[in-house]
């Protein structure tokens, strides 16, 4: 099997802020020249290929370095269809090695001190510190046990370092205690629905008010997103106020896309001083699909699993990720989003699996049509024994147009819709709507039954007013 990268870099390979001395120009130029065409490197100076499949994971237009986006497909990347979804490449490539388990380790941030540089001298270090004849003997010995652990010993400091020191374990929280209601009714084994409302695109809150009136009486709680679909609008944490303010508890929307890791650690901050307990973590989605001028579209300081990984760190351990200590931590519930039908089933329970070992505590999916794709998902959670570990919403929304179905259908990454909905669509011509609500309603009430769900995260788009119609007749019936 060849080692050639199966895509080509999205962005030329960085270089230092700094000027190096010659001994480092000199080694980085010369793994700029190797590592670029077989791997698609781009001298991130955090070289993580070993854990990936020796594909690089910088050559995703996200940037993402902890596993694929809710957009992921065989066929190609939705932010440039003219590429392949390197992570897909990756995924791929660890099932057919056997070295899927390795994408479980939940790998670091870059630190751009080091962009640009070599990493060739870290790994020499590294062997002179564990010994270079003990690292040799340790590699040639029949022993595979030795074999790993001689590897590890050089390679593992190099991909963790001591502010991040990432793993692959299961990290349950250290509180048992519920932070927020939509904790506490999951706990006790309710059925929970959440909903999830568009902030406003100006600065007047009427509207905003009005529609978190409509459905605070029928759910546990609300979503704010933040910037959804890349279009700037008033911020999630001001509509979280407004909405606590007015007694509704709020799930606060944080992106990988408009937070770097500074930005991100000071909102969880300043939102639980403000009595918001629920963060979804997200890494959003691309410029390319939002306003024109585009923002950066070179790559994110942070993913979503590294937002989760931070948090929980900042929650449970009480630091910063400068290891600086918290006197007063966050108290917050950890949330993250899952694409059931992204990809293959068994490439989005290991993405699922990563972020419950790293910390997320609710999952809340993409929006959900097929209810048979929907249980071999679960079946490939269940194999991997995070049920037990995770709150896992389903995502609903009702279709209210033809339009609708066909922009969802052949619009969105992620989502599948089939044939037959979209036949009960426009054959419902003027009453679309009407019988998109009949098949959510439908869907909800299969959903029920399925063991491992514990709620349903209603996406109305903008048409509030459905949510107390589906709520009500999906719990009487």
């Amino acid at each position: 099997m060849s080692l050639f990268t199966p895509a080509r870099r999205w962005q030329p390979p960085f270089y230092p802020f700094k000027r190096e001395k010659f001994p480092g120009r000199l080694l980085a130029g010369t793994e700029r020249v190797i590592k670029g065409p077989l791997f698609g490197c781009r001298m991130c100076g955090n070289c993580l290929l070993q854990e990936t499949a020796f594909i690089c994971p910088m050559e995703c237009p996200k940037g993402i370095r902890n596993g694929p986006c809710g957009g992921s497909s065989a066929e190609h990347c939705y932010v440039d269809n003219t590429r392949k979804c390197i992570w897909y490449c990756i995924y791929e490539r660890s099932f057919r090695m056997g070295r899927e388990e390795k994408l479980l380790e939940v790998l670091p941030p870059v630190d751009w001190d080091k962009a640009g540089t070599e990493t060739w001298a870290d790994v020499v270090s590294q062997v002179r510190k564990t010994g270079t004849g003990k690292f040799i003997k340790g590699r040639f010995t029949l022993d595979r046990m030795r074999r790993m652990e001689s590897w590890e010993n050089v390679f593992r400091p190099v991909r963790q370092p001591v502010w991040w020191d990432g793993d692959s374990s299961f990290h349950p929280p250290v509180s048992a205690g519920p932070v927020s209601s939509l904790e506490m009714k999951l706990k006790s084994g309710e059925f929970v629905f959440t909903t999830e409302i568009l902030p406003p695109l100006h600065s007047d809150t009427d509207r905003l008010r009005k529609n978190i009136t409509i459905v605070r009486p029928h759910v546990t709680a609300v979503n704010f997103t933040d910037n959804s679909s890349a279009v700037p609008r008033m911020s999630g944490m001001a509509c979280c106020k407004i909405a606590a303010e007015m007694g509704t508890e709020p799930v606060f929307q944080l992106t990988a896309r408009d937070n770097n890791r500074y930005a991100f650690q000071s909102k969880v901050i300043g939102a639980n001083a403000m009595g918001i307990n629920n963060i979804l973590c997200i890494t959003g989605d691309s410029p390319v699909t939002g306003s024109a001028p585009e923002a950066n579209m070179n790559v994110l300081d942070l993913d979503s699993v590294q937002m989760i990984w931070i948090l929980r760190r900042m929650r449970d351990e009480k630091i910063w990720l400068d290891g600086r200590e918290i006197k007063f931590p966050p108290k917050v519930f950890i949330g993250a989003a899952a694409s059931p039908f992204a990809s293959r089933p068994e490439f989005q329970a290991v993405r699922e699996q990563k972020k419950v070992n790293a910390g997320a505590q609710f999952l809340q999916t993409n929006v959900v049509f097929e209810s048979d794709g929907l249980e071999a998902w679960m079946e490939q959670l269940y194999k991997r024994n995070i049920l037990d570990k995770v709150f896992i919403l389903v995502g609903v929304t009702p279709i209210r147009s033809l339009k609708m179905a066909l922009h969802l259908k052949h619009e969105v990454p992620g989502i599948v819709l089939s044939d037959q909905i979209l036949k009960r669509i426009e054959k419902a011509g003027d009453s679309a709507q009407e019988e998109g609500i009949a098949i959510s309603i439908e869907f909800i009430q299969k959903v029920r039954k399925m063991s491992g769900i514990n709620g349903i995260h209603l996406m109305t788009l903008g048409c509030e007013s459905s949510i107390e119609r589906i709520i009500g007749e999906t719990q009487t019936s």
